[in-house]
């Protein structure tokens, strides 16, 4: 006889920040509301933000930290929680340690992945934020989405 498992829940843990914005209509407030939650950290953190149809922040997930220079993400995990909060867009961000946002070759192809993948669940990627310090790149505003 085999064992069949069942998934019955999956749990989110909610916690509650608040943000001064949080609509957001360009990259400047995205970058801001990131900013506050992943500005600082020390190595590189793969952010979402979930948008509504009104570009509402709806909720917020750290899909992956990784290392000094690096944060390799699986667009699932990008995607659960825009799934799980009935997004219908993300903004995704990650921070750059090395204060330097200049895009890798690397983040363009995530990005890439990312937007093809959010084609295929019907959840826009509106835009990929790489923060540095007090500057930021918008991968939209530069093209690559």
């Amino acid at each position: 006889m085999e064992t069949i498992y069942e998934v019955q829940r999956i749990r989110q843990v909610v916690m509650e920040e608040t943000v001064d914005r949080n609509i957001v209509r360009t990259p400047e407030d995205g970058a801001e509301i990131a900013r506050k939650f992943i500005g600082d950290d020390d190595r590189e953190v793969f952010f979402v933000m979930c948008l509504n149809t009104k570009n509402k922040v709806v909720a917020v997930h750290r899909a992956h930290v990784g290392s000094l220079n690096a944060s390799l993400v699986r667009p699932a995990d990008v995607f659960k929680a825009a799934i799980l909060n009935n997004a219908a867009s993300v903004i995704v961000c990650h921070q750059h340690p090395s204060m330097d946002p200049s895009p890798s070759r690397e983040d363009i192809n995530v990005t890439a992945r990312l937007v093809e993948v959010g084609k295929m669940l019907d959840i826009a990627v509106l835009d990929h934020l790489i923060i540095g310090g007090n500057t930021f790149i918008s991968l939209k505003e530069k093209g690559h989405i």
